[in-house]
């Protein structure tokens, strides 16, 4: 029998549910004919897709 890990799994963002980034079209195109794109970051975790620990926060590590 194999021990359990003790370790519990990251808390994952409630407002982008993981999936922190987003790619958005402009709707432009640049001189090569590509389409010009900006990254997005959720707000809350700032891209992370996990939340922090309180505890984390208020230590600022």
């Amino acid at each position: 029998m194999m021990p359990q890990s003790t370790s519990t799994p990251p808390r994952i963002c409630h407002d982008c549910d993981g999936f922190a980034t987003a790619t958005i079209t402009t709707g432009t195109r640049s001189t090569d004919g590509t389409r010009t794109t900006i990254r997005v970051n959720c707000p809350t975790c700032r891209g992370l897709g996990r939340t922090v620990s309180v505890a984390l926060v208020h230590t600022g590590k």
